[in-house]
């Protein structure tokens, strides 16, 4: 995998939660760029996403945000931009229309199906959200229905290297048994999780299990 074009003049701070997809998303393609960084845990269970302080670096009080130097930004798939454009290269953000509009499909796939998918069957079943997991299963099974088939042409997202289409999909399509979603019937989809899980500097998003008082606010990002 290509290296950072180049480093930042201080580590990059993190801000997030252990357990959150989103911040997840994050941390990998930190780790996958080679680039030094610091994590900041916010305990949103504690309130600190209230907190004054961190609302002025995201005033919807989610995780993840970035600090880089003078630069505070906030939202997920915003940070996989800034980063591929900043110190990747095109592999990660294709400059070409067709590449550029490939990612783009996946980030709103990130945005819809599967933050209402798996990533809402999660928050339901492992930290006690009230949502409808029933409704998020089903939403999550049928987007892998698509998707699946999509897989047995291509390695990754959009064709034949990773992206930042990869990186936003991946954290809670792995975890999606957590919420009830079983990978089983998706051969196709577990292949494209291995490709991604044996990227030089893969780390994983820790395993979750029921406990109520993990639970932050519904609305944050967990």
């Amino acid at each position: 995998m290509s290296a950072a074009r180049k480093q930042p003049r201080l580590p990059i701070v993190l801000y997030t939660t252990p357990l959150s997809g989103h911040g997840h998303r994050v941390r990998l393609f930190l780790e996958l760029l080679g680039l030094p960084y610091d994590v900041r845990l916010i305990n949103m269970a504690a309130g600190e996403n209230r907190r004054p302080e961190f609302l002025a670096k995201n005033p919807f009080g989610q995780v993840p945000v970035i600090e880089d130097g003078q630069l505070v930004l906030c939202d997920s798939n915003a940070i996989l931009v800034y980063l591929a454009k900043t110190y990747g290269d095109t592999s990660w953000l294709p400059e070409d229309a067709q590449g550029a509009a490939a990612v783009q499909r996946w980030f709103s796939l990130a945005a819809g199906p599967i933050a209402y998918g798996p990533a809402a069957a999660r928050l339901a079943s492992v930290f006690g959200a009230r949502l409808d997991v029933q409704a998020a299963q089903a939403i999550a099974a049928k987007l892998f229905d698509l998707i699946e088939p999509e897989l047995a042409s291509k390695p990754f997202a959009i064709g034949n290297h990773p992206t930042i289409a990869d990186i936003a999909a991946y954290s809670y399509i792995a975890h999606a048994p957590e919420g009830g979603v079983s990978l089983a019937p998706y051969p196709n989809l577990r292949s494209w999780l291995r490709r991604i899980e044996a990227l030089p500097g893969f780390v994983a998003l820790p395993s979750t299990k029921p406990k109520a008082d993990l639970l932050a606010d519904a609305p944050q990002r967990v």
